[in-house]
């Protein structure tokens, strides 16, 4: 009975000693927001409450179970501390993950803060940096994480010592057998930090159009108008051409191309284009143009001239400029649509 009551006493202290140690934390990270509000961190690492409890809950139970004289769980003290070691380490390993994930936000905001009205482009490409960066810390704490559950078993621990003699000959196979993951792996790093494309970047590839949405260290998900995902690996990117409309600022110039019959009255189009512009609240007013630049047997080509701040106002611009010409030509100027005219085939004596 004592050595039962022994255990729930061990128990009970541990676990307020965890809720404790826990508001504790909280309630300093508080007050720190509170004299401190320019910096997100210390809100932000108010997120690692649950796993410093877990953290500090493990550790004491730990270190207290091979002290109470219960035989239950002295029968099976070694397959206990064994759990309480794995659940230590992946605790460890969350608390790492998240104390990270905290400053690295929490630079991000700051910088975020500071450059956002300055420089979106740069802000995008640090954006970018900053989440494969906090996805490779992720991988390799995991990976770290898993090892060190591993070697808690002495069996693990024995076939370590095999494996290693066998090291070069597995990591032949390895690497012949990872070279597309590894590969798209590099790639990462290289749009990482080589500023290829970044988060939010309006690109065209295989043909779609559409914003980047994600990159992980071996995915790229790119958002098409349609609101279709399209996912490709990023070694893509690399190794072949594609259009970021985004790179080197995301102003924009684009085209209107038209069809007309050759009796169309340019200079009134002209007239009629720049007022249509001035009504576009898309239009940036940087520049505009209306020329004809082909002529064929039965029309002539105008194509008109317009720029926007971003590709997705240039889209709106041009959709606009489109419409309300053929539609003023279709009201004003019926005669200047195009036409297939159909002569009669000439008779037998004519």
């Amino acid at each position: 009975m004592n050595s039962a009551l022994r255990v729930l006493t061990v128990l009970g202290c541990s676990i307020l000693l965890t809720f404790a140690a826990g508001w504790a934390f909280d309630l300093l990270l508080r007050r720190a927001d509170a004299r401190h509000p320019e910096t997100p961190l210390w809100n932000l690492l108010r997120r690692c409450r649950h796993a410093l409890q877990i953290v500090l809950l493990a550790a004491l139970l730990k270190g207290a179970h091979r002290q109470i004289a219960w035989p239950p769980l002295q029968d099976h003290a070694a397959a206990v501390g064994r759990v309480l070691s794995l659940t230590l380490i992946g605790a460890g390993a969350w608390l790492m993950v998240a104390v990270a994930s905290a400053v690295v936000e929490s630079g991000y905001a700051r910088y975020a803060t500071a450059t956002a009205t300055r420089d979106p482009a740069r802000l995008r490409r640090v954006r970018t940096q900053v989440t494969l960066i906090m996805r490779v810390v992720t991988v390799v704490v995991a990976v770290v994480a898993v090892a060190a559950m591993l070697v808690t078993f002495p069996s693990f621990r024995a076939l370590g010592t095999s494996v290693l003699a066998s090291a070069g000959i597995i990591g032949i196979v390895a690497g012949v057998a990872a070279q597309s993951t590894l590969g798209n792996l590099f790639a990462g790093f290289q749009i990482a930090f080589g500023d290829m494309v970044r988060i939010g970047d309006t690109v065209v590839v295989a043909g779609e159009w559409g914003v980047v949405e994600d990159i992980t260290l071996t995915f790229l998900a790119v958002r098409t108008w349609d609101e279709r995902r399209i996912t490709m690996p990023v070694s893509y990117f690399t190794t072949r051409p594609f259009e970021n409309w985004s790179r080197g600022g995301v102003q924009m110039t684009g085209s209107v191309f038209l069809h007309c019959d050759h009796r169309v009255p340019v200079d009134l189009m002209r007239d009629k284009a720049e007022e249509i512009l001035h009504g576009c609240k898309e239009w940036d007013g940087r520049a505009w143009d209306l020329a004809v630049t082909e002529t064929t047997p039965s029309t002539v080509v105008l194509r008109v001239i317009v720029t926007a701040k971003d590709p997705d106002d240039l889209w709106t611009v041009r959709c606009v400029v489109r419409e309300q010409l053929v539609a003023w030509l279709a009201e004003k100027h019926p005669h200047a649509l195009p036409r297939v005219l159909l002569d009669p085939a000439p008779g037998p004596g004519g």
